[in-house]
């Protein structure tokens, strides 16, 4: 990772997958790569030092649709530079690889992992369902903010989002997931945190 500045924002990937692998070494380790993907495995790569993609498992992409880019495994590793550089500016944030025309990697925007619960701390959305459990989704509007007449802001602006929130037999929520796509929220679905109790009561 020498000479290669880690944006702030993706600091906490850098710590739980290690240092980023330049487009020059993941050509040369491609295979071994995408196979460690495969299994599982989340892969930084950068194009350029400034550049980056993350390498990762199906089960990391929120949204599979026939209409993403989908190339083969070698011919994504000709184009590697160039698939990089389209998932870094955003372009298409997410492009699928293919053995044998059947989805096993992709490379996708590297910002979507940074507050994306650990695969270990999630709790699938199918199997919620299986379970008994039901799944409420709600898209939030929003609302744009509002200055008062001195100029002061009186409210401010709120950004949209979809939310995922799933429920036992009993009406208590057993999850949460929010995103900016139904899928994301409900790749999301993790347990909500646990409500801190006060020793004494605040009155």
């Amino acid at each position: 990772m020498d000479n290669i500045t880690v944006p702030f924002g993706l600091r906490p990937l850098v710590e739980r997958h290690g240092g980023p692998v330049d487009v020059e070494d993941a050509r040369a380790r491609w295979s071994e790569l995408v196979t460690a993907a495969e299994a599982g495995a989340i892969t930084l790569i950068t194009r350029d030092r400034y550049q980056w993609a993350a390498l990762v498992p199906m089960s990391e992409v929120a949204e599979i649709s026939p209409n993403l880019p989908t190339w083969p495994v070698s011919d994504a590793r000709a184009k590697l530079g160039h698939l990089v550089g389209e998932v870094h500016g955003l372009d298409t944030r997410v492009q699928v690889l293919t053995r044998h025309r059947r989805p096993v990697a992709a490379l996708i925007d590297p910002g979507v992992l940074v507050d994306r619960p650990e695969p270990a701390d999630r709790l699938p959305a199918d199997a919620l369902l299986r379970d008994g459990h039901r799944i409420e989704l709600v898209f939030e509007p929003g609302q744009p903010g509002r200055v008062g007449p001195d100029g002061e802001v009186v409210e401010e602006p709120e950004e949209w989002f979809y939310a995922a929130n799933a429920y036992d037999n009993h009406d208590t929520v057993i999850a949460v997931g929010v995103g900016d796509t139904l899928g994301e929220a409900l790749l999301r679905l993790a347990p909500p945190p646990a409500v801190e109790l006060a020793d004494s009561p605040p009155f």
